[in-house]
């Protein structure tokens, strides 16, 4: 298979088995792509993880874009990003259809409230995995605390946490260059 087709079935292989949307892939693709691929370093996907969350758009696929595009340039961002929303595509499309046969269905109903568990661990075990390979100790861990206590409490809109912490990162990087 060449490199295409590699790129496509480890995206789609992703796409498929990832339930709770961006954050519940990452491990996923850290371990495809990093771990046993080696496309990408650590220090690439963490990276690429930070540029796919600062900029519009869906995270797991500026992700799989910026993944391809490091691999094959323009065509294989095209294939990763089609590996990674065709399976979602489909079972979506699927579900859709047949929404209304199994919608009070008990025995579904149930499998989606067992599935939220799981969900919280796939979102919170990319989010201690790189606090811990960036280096983030409780010193640090204070920035994005207390932005979320603002955004949750105070309503304040995220927007302005990202303007005011991308300031404030101009600001520290000049500072610590200047030193």
């Amino acid at each position: 298979m060449n490199l295409y087709g590699k790129i496509f079935c480890t995206f789609a292989k992703i796409g498929l088995f990832t339930i709770g949307g961006g954050y519940a892939m990452l491990p996923l693709v850290q371990k495809e792509v990093v771990d046993r691929k080696k496309w990408l370093s650590s220090e690439e996907f963490i990276d690429l993880l930070a540029l796919s969350q600062s900029i519009p758009g869906i995270m797991a696929i500026n992700i799989s874009i910026a993944a391809g595009y490091k691999l094959k340039k323009n065509k294989g961002s095209i294939v990763a990003t089609l590996g990674t929303i065709l399976p979602s595509f489909v079972i979506i499309l699927a579900i859709a259809m047949f929404f209304r046969s199994f919608q009070e269905n008990p025995y579904i109903n149930k499998m989606f409230m067992a599935i939220r568990p799981a969900v919280v661990a796939l979102v919170a075990v990319p989010v201690f995995t790189t606090a811990k390979e960036i280096g983030i100790t409780v010193k640090t861990a204070i920035i994005p605390l207390a932005s979320a206590f603002l955004i949750w409490y105070w309503g304040v809109s995220p927007i302005y946490i990202v303007l005011i912490a991308a300031v404030g990162g101009i600001i520290y990087g000049k500072l610590k260059k200047s030193r």
